[in-house]
């Protein structure tokens, strides 16, 4: 490799990128363009509680990977740094109860967990409540991915709580920004109206990306993340239409990293078309990925039954999973429904001759790419 006359191949101690971590999900870049109607509308929103007010309450709605987390992680950056507001963003997706969800923000307001056990949801929720009196504090708490919440029935009595904090401890400042990412879902109709009357929130819209935002989007990523002249103009094109017909940034993002292991794989000093290519096929599963590693175990198992019986009826579905998991009908429709509304599958009624009605189960991805990723 040293005597390569052109200088393209990579020594054992070099790499394509010049900071991995710009790829990686948590980042929050410094620069976040093309959101900038959306971001004045959240610091709108959000401005009272600098003042020490308790804040405007705020509905993102948007498709997945259209930059909502990342706009509320850097608004929550700000808001750290240079204020004395206090910030608590909970992924709904792993804590889907009322009571994990008070259990992280009483993680975020005491920097340690509470009790796993033994500890009751009025006495976490007081100490929140609490602490925020005594010390004068303002609490922003994000709902990220908050249609989990619905999915197990455990919204309107997580918001019940935090809207209603101050008439349970009088002086507590709390307002809350709600994200979801599914569309169909109707987020302020499907609360109880106990709380549809005190929410009342302001809405902002997060639209898909074109083609051209999406380029600018990854430049912005590229620059930092890759050393000078690893990924050229016509590349970064590709990657851009790729993103584009997926829909979500993610991919897009995924899909750089992934393309500059391939080149370091070849020893490459340059990421190509071809390496763009082979790592779509990964990085097009992103959402598919993303949905899986959310799923508790009797949900894994039944979507891991539903590949192996691609196609066949919900009844013939329902005898293989209860074979594996000893779980009853009615958890087996109940899990049906909730793997229908994260859109990992789609369950149509159909009539079915000499049984009447039957659901029919079909997977919303390839069989296969489910079954690896489990």
């Amino acid at each position: 490799m040293a005597d390569d006359p052109d200088g393209g191949m990579l020594s054992w101690d070099e790499s394509v990128f010049r900071d991995e971590h710009v790829f990686e999900i948590d980042y929050v870049p410094e620069v976040f363009h093309h959101r900038e109607t959306q971001m004045r509308s959240l610091k709108y929103a959000l401005r009272p509680a600098v003042r020490g007010s308790r804040p405007l309450n705020v509905l993102i709605r948007g498709p997945p990977g259209t930059g909502k987390t990342t706009a509320v992680q850097s608004l929550f950056g700000e808001l750290n740094a240079e204020t004395d507001v206090r910030t608590v963003r909970v992924n709904c997706q792993v804590d889907s109860t009322r009571y994990s969800v008070f259990s992280r923000i009483f993680q975020g307001i005491f920097d340690y967990e509470p009790p796993s056990s033994g500890i009751s949801f009025k006495k976490l929720f007081g100490q929140v409540t609490d602490h925020l009196v005594d010390e004068d504090e303002v609490l922003v708490v994000a709902l990220d991915d908050v249609n989990y919440l619905f999915y197990e029935s455990e919204a309107s009595d997580t918001l019940y709580s935090l809207l209603r904090a101050h008439e349970a401890h009088a002086g507590a400042k709390i307002g809350v920004v709600v994200i979801s990412s599914d569309l169909s879902l109707d987020v302020i109709e499907e609360l109880d109206s106990r709380v549809q009357s005190v929410f009342r929130p302001e809405e902002v819209f997060f639209p898909a990306y074109d083609e051209a935002a999406i380029r600018d989007i990854l430049a912005d990523r590229a620059k930092p993340g890759f050393h000078e002249g690893v990924i050229k103009g016509d590349v970064l094109d590709r990657v851009a239409a790729l993103t584009a017909d997926s829909g979500d940034l993610r991919v897009g993002i995924d899909l750089l990293r992934r393309a500059g292991l391939n080149a370091e794989m070849r020893a490459s000093r340059v990421v190509t078309g071809e390496d763009v290519e082979s790592a779509y096929d990964k990085s097009k599963y992103i959402h598919l990925s993303r949905s899986l590693r959310g799923l508790s175990e009797p949900e894994r198992a039944l979507i891991k039954v539903i590949a192996e019986h691609e196609g066949e009826q919900a009844g013939a579905v329902y005898e293989s999973f209860h074979e594996e998991t000893d779980l009853g009908y009615t958890r087996y429709s109940e899990l049906i429904n909730k793997l229908d509304q994260l859109g990992l599958i789609e369950a149509r009624y159909t009539n079915v001759e000499g049984r009447g009605r039957s659901r029919e189960l079909t997977l919303k991805y390839d069989a296969q790419a489910v079954l690896d990723r489990l």
